[in-house]
């Protein structure tokens, strides 16, 4: 039996699922709302405020598709209820982030600033010049817009600098004189 998939999801106060017949869920929450085609061979059931997942058999798909089918429409409730966010940083000198309306302006030492314009769904936020919080309720699209905002100056391994994310650690490289003694 799968841990993750057998574990039920509780539908917090404020939040609305709906389920259809081939397994169409639309959560809708005060953050947003999320709709996605699960896996139609999987059981949902819900009874009351709780969400459990059965599969129809130990097939190795239907072992393989519990967890997930679990993991992504516990996603679709966390998101709408809480939502999701990335925290990156901006390391370097003269690196610098800013917002302007809902575009995100990066100095990152190019020749030109690198302009990033919000995709709907997803919330920029510049608490700081070197800091950029990047929330929304798809962890999916959150994600994928962090990595590639990331991807615009990636950290390089001898000074540090680039965009890396807060919990990120970039192994340092001893430079070109490291190795003469």
């Amino acid at each position: 039996m799968s841990r993750i998939g057998k574990m039920p999801i509780t539908v917090p106060a404020g939040v609305k699922v709906e389920i259809d017949e081939k397994n169409f869920v639309t959560v809708t929450g005060p953050k947003g709302t999320l709709s996605g085609q699960l896996n139609t061979e999987m059981v949902i059931k819900r009874d009351g405020d709780t969400i459990t997942v059965e599969r129809p058999s130990d097939d190795r798909i239907h072992r393989s598709l519990h967890g997930l089918t679990r993991t992504l429409l516990a996603n679709m409730v966390n998101g709408t209820d809480k939502g999701f966010s990335k925290e990156l940083e901006v390391n370097g000198v003269g690196y610098r982030a800013a917002k302007e309306g809902k575009t995100l302006v990066l100095n990152l030492g190019y020749s030109h600033p690198v302009k990033v314009d919000e995709i709907d769904g997803i919330t920029i936020d510049v608490p700081a010049p070197n800091k950029i919080v990047i929330s929304g309720p798809d962890k999916q699209k959150v994600g994928q817009f962090a990595a590639e905002v990331r991807g615009l100056r990636p950290p390089e391994p001898y000074k540090g600098k680039g965009i890396k994310y807060a919990t990120e650690v970039i192994r340092r490289k001893e430079g070109k004189a490291g190795g003469k003694k």
